[in-house]
């Protein structure tokens, strides 16, 4: 089978199984692929080795031509998500391959990439985990403030990367080394020991580290 080091699917929520000496082992239950092959890079002609991989279904009405074009090629109808992943042969590979969960295997330890959950706006006590000023008597309603974000007359500005309030999650999350304690190829299914990122029904790329 061509080797290649990731693969894309979708969260599908969070159970528990348990081991052969009876503990419990919290998992998330994650559907890999089927992915096609929509398109193969070569160094010769695009500067690297690479595959473009096509995921989920996308109605054919909501498709702009060039994507329609572009998928056709895969003979599989027109994809929702295009994911290039690097390989190191990319001879091995055709356009119209389909990868599934068979690539992966018990004991395998793979980075799961997803988009967070967006939790809107938020204070830089529940984003970055500020402890907020003094609760007893004398202190000014800043209760849960930031406090100062200046420096002194050098540089006079705020620093770059500073940790303020703002938008807090909806941004692409890696967890590293997570260990797959279960696979079931027949279902297309991985069990991943513990949490991953991202909401239920959404797609995320696991590699394999």
């Amino acid at each position: 089978m061509a080797q290649i080091q990731g693969l894309l699917g979708t969260k599908i929520g969070m159970t528990q199984i348990f081991s052969e000496l009876g503990d419990e082992i919290p998992v998330t239950v994650v559907k890999v692929g089927p992915c096609t092959v929509v398109q193969v890079k070569r160094d010769k002609n695009d500067g690297y080795n690479a595959v473009q991989l096509g995921y989920g279904e996308k109605k054919l009405q909501l498709a702009t031509k060039p994507m329609i074009g572009h998928c056709t090629k895969a003979g599989k109808g027109v994809f929702r998500v295009l994911q290039e992943v690097r390989v190191d042969n990319p001879d091995d590979f055709q356009v119209g391959d389909q990868l599934t969960a068979d690539m992966f295997a018990t004991g395998d330890l793979v980075a799961v990439t997803a988009r967070s959950k967006g939790k809107g706006f938020a204070g830089p006590m529940k984003r970055w985990g500020f402890k907020g000023a003094s609760a007893s008597h004398g202190v000014h309603k800043v209760h849960r403030s930031a406090g100062s974000v200046g420096t002194s007359a050098w540089p006079g500005r705020v620093w770059k990367g500073k940790k303020m309030a703002g938008q807090m999650g909806d941004q692409a999350v890696t967890v590293k080394n997570l260990i797959v304690v279960g696979v079931r190829p027949d279902q297309g299914m991985l069990l991943i020991k513990g949490a991953v990122p991202g909401s239920k029904n959404g797609v995320v790329f696991l590699r394999k580290v």
